[in-house]
């Protein structure tokens, strides 16, 4: 069995990407990793080069900025990295430069796919999220953040990258075939230096909308107002250990108080059921389970 990890960044410096940590906390288990490196301003590239690692091979591309709909750039990347992983790879790990997979998890991720190998109908496998926002020491329990995602697919390249990246389908929209593993994403996108935060936000959402869209709906602040959230916990697991170093780095408070947040009795009454049996309703499936 061989596994190619992959994973695309731009301007990581510049935004506060983690990718250096996203890309060595699964770098065990992958025979090769491909890196999909943007066009960017500033040192991204030695960045990516100070992972000591013959694992690594670099792509250069450009990003197309004029597509600004849906964030399908993101999308456009990460299919062209995608298709340039050779055929002698049997699976192909997807984790976005603020993700990070957890040590402990990694014995289990090698193990099921070791055993849907043989199994063609399983055309990905299917992780479980844990959602950081703030900062390390809070997660995310509302409905606005997605439970399960695509991160293990097939060297299949009728497999494509979805919309805006969050997931994977075939050519012609169908959903993938996929199993359950008993593993985590942690992600961190939410989890930064305000002032790095803000300018990200600026960034991020011109692949979204237009530059009148994005003056009027991303405030002008120096700094992101992370107060504009709704149901969080403290978060009672361990972080993994490539993030030890980031998280000693802290330099900014976070206040968190859930008696000021404010939703309706619909979102109540939908979380609750979802926290006492599991069942989130209406959630939208970017796969089916098999």
């Amino acid at each position: 069995m061989k596994v190619a990890g992959f994973t695309i960044i731009r301007n990581a410096l510049k935004y506060d990407y983690p990718v250096v940590e996203a890309i060595t906390s699964i770098l065990d288990i992958c025979d090769a990793f491909y890196v999909g490196l943007g066009n960017s301003d500033d040192d991204t590239r030695q960045l990516i080069l100070s992972i000591k690692s013959n694992k690594i091979k670099i792509i250069d591309t450009v990003w197309d900025d004029t597509l600004r709909e849906g964030g399908k750039v993101l999308a456009d990347e990460t299919n062209k990295i995608f298709d340039a992983i050779p055929a002698e790879f049997d699976w192909c790990f997807y984790i976005q430069s603020d993700e990070c997979v957890h040590e402990q998890d990694l014995p289990k991720i090698s193990a099921g796919m070791q055993k849907y190998l043989q199994h063609p109908e399983v055309e990905g496998l299917l992780f479980e999220y844990k959602h950081f926002y703030g900062d390390y020491k809070y997660i995310g329990i509302g409905r606005r953040w997605y439970k399960h995602e695509i991160r293990i697919i097939r060297n299949d390249k009728n497999i494509r990258s979805y919309k805006d990246a969050q997931g994977f389908r075939k050519i012609k929209g169908e959903k993938l075939q996929v199993k359950k593993i008993d593993a985590f994403i942690h992600h961190y996108g939410w989890v930064k230096p305000p002032k790095a935060q803000q300018e990200k936000q600026k960034s991020f959402h011109k692949m979204w909308h237009n530059d009148e869209w994005v003056k009027s709906h991303v405030s002008a602040a120096d700094e992101y107002d992370y107060s504009n959230i709704d149901l969080l916990e403290i978060y009672q697991g361990t972080h993994p250990k490539v993030f030890e170093k980031r998280i000693e780095k802290v330099n900014w408070q976070f206040a968190y108080d859930r008696k000021k947040v404010k939703t309706n009795s619909k979102y109540q009454l939908l979380f609750w059921i979802e926290k006492l049996c599991g069942w989130r309703i209406g959630e939208n499936r970017n796969y089916k389970i098999i």
